[in-house]
């Protein structure tokens, strides 16, 4: 399992991808709402192409059947995707993220067949609109046990060393490495952050 998902959309500067992976980061998700399919697979796609030589995975967010014919290592489901159990059943050689923000909802992902559960957010983002209050890093450690979990939501490299000491197996971002003035730089700390 990854300690460090880099979150990639069409938006962001894909020439990157092959230093971030070489730089340490060992797991991207391919997520951008905006996307059509076609450009979704092509998305996916590339950034296989550009990770993997390097041993990084790469997981597809919502969408298995664009994790499917992109070849990608895994697909990342929320409430409102593919239920986990039947991504399993159509996939079982993927890993399975789910989305979740409780130990209760943790425990049901495992009992589908969740490879591992995305968690939060833990602090405030301006990454994904509409998501709930922060959950904190006390939630993130009461939910620890049944899955790896996967911290997300206002990462940086500190947060991200706090949520390992909370019990996350590792920890997902988006602003964290494409906002900050030189990404690659903030990818390296955040790897030695979850190392």
């Amino acid at each position: 399992m990854s300690r460090l998902f880099c979150l990639v959309s069409c938006r962001d500067d894909l020439a990157l991808l092959p230093d971030l992976a070489l730089a340490g980061v060992d797991g991207f998700q391919v997520r951008d709402p905006d996307a059509t399919t076609a450009e979704l697979l092509t998305l996916a796609r590339v950034t296989i192409s550009a990770v993997r030589p390097h041993g990084a995975r790469v997981v597809v967010n919502d969408r298995l059947d664009v994790a499917l014919a992109a070849g990608a290592d895994g697909v990342h489901l929320g409430a409102e995707d593919l239920p986990v159990a039947d991504a399993v059943r159509l996939a079982p050689h993927l890993w399975v993220g789910a989305t979740c923000r409780s130990l209760r909802a943790v425990e049901r992902a495992a009992a589908a067949g969740a490879t591992y559960a995305g968690f939060g957010p833990l602090f405030a983002t301006a990454s994904k609109p509409g998501l709930p209050a922060p959950l904190g890093l006390e939630a993130l450690t009461r939910a620890t046990g049944p899955l790896p979990l996967v911290g997300i939501g206002g990462l940086d490299a500190e947060r991200a060393a706090a949520a390992r000491a909370a019990g996350a197996h590792g920890v997902a971002v988006i602003g964290g490495i494409w906002r900050a003035p030189d990404p690659l730089s903030a990818a390296k700390e955040l790897v030695k952050a979850v190392g």
